[in-house]
């Protein structure tokens, strides 16, 4: 090896003892923390350099999202990438539609100003199983949700009553989503009415007036949904519930909300306005 280096025999062994550099050391244990959450917390291989950092930060280890992407870089890690997927969206009908009243207005001050809305599918060996959801642009946080094996209006129902339950309050709050039928149908508009809701819909063929829902699912696809393989409908439902209410809601660190999970951020806000 010495001769391969062009080194004296007693220069080469010299540099084999010698100690480890501090800035190798901190690399290594850089790595082995970083190994040490995607292990153990799955759902966190989706993590790119900056919320390992975060994480890391809260593990009390100090350091900037670049040195985290160099170290990822060179040991082969990668973060789960993004996928493409189908829109569900069929607004080729007579049914009225509400005003765009978000107008892409996605930044609001405080929770229960403003909700979107939309639905996707997952599949399953039985066949699609239908996911609608609800976020409240405050947090970006799911508060009410909904699936079925059918793609209806009563599956849209069901999550806004979910919302409105884990809510409470619906009077004057901006319901916004895409101009599908089932949003535009007479079932969901009285339901909206009845509780005070002000619907808005998407302008036609926009889909950045509902890019808030649709990154949520874009999120969910890349993060969850396509690393498996559900055998039935019952599976893909338990697999859903806990992405979105122990993991989504609670732990996945959110780059808008300053890399806090929507429900702590929800916290922040009530103890700053206590």
């Amino acid at each position: 090896m010495s001769r391969v280096l062009k080194v004296s025999r007693c220069g080469y062994y010299k540099w084999r003892k010698q100690p480890i550099s501090h800035r190798k050391a901190e690399n290594l244990k850089i790595l082995e923390n970083i190994r040490i959450i995607r292990e153990k917390q799955p759902k966190k291989q989706s993590y790119g350099s900056p919320r390992l950092r975060w994480e890391l930060n809260m593990l009390g280890i100090k350091c900037h999202k670049n040195r985290v992407a160099r170290i990822m870089r060179a040991n082969g890690i990668r973060a789960r990438i993004k996928r493409k997927f189908v829109v569900t969206t069929n607004s080729q009908h007579k049914n009225p539609i509400a005003p765009n009243l978000l107008r892409q207005k996605f930044d609001v001050l405080r929770p229960d100003v403003a909700y979107v809305s939309d639905i996707t599918y997952i599949p399953t060996a039985e066949g699609w199983l239908y996911l609608a959801v609800i976020l409240d642009l405050f947090s970006r946080k799911v508060i009410g949700w909904a699936v079925d094996k059918e793609l209806n209006t009563g599956l849209i129902i069901k999550a806004l009553n979910n919302a409105r339950i884990a809510r409470k309050r619906t009077r004057d709050v901006l319901l916004h989503s895409d101009r599908g039928s089932q949003y535009a149908s007479f079932e969901y508009r009285d339901m909206t009415e009845r509780y005070g809701y002000v619907q808005s819909m998407s302008g036609a063929g926009n889909c950045y007036d509902n890019a808030v829902v649709e990154s949520f699912f874009n999120t969910l696809k890349t993060e969850w949904v396509f690393w498996h393989r559900y055998k039935t409908r019952a599976e893909a439902t338990s697999s859903i519930f806990d992405y979105i209410e122990t993991f989504y809601n609670r732990e996945r660190r959110h780059s808008k909300l300053g890399y806090l999970s929507p429900v702590e951020y929800e916290k922040r806000y009530t103890k700053l306005v206590a």
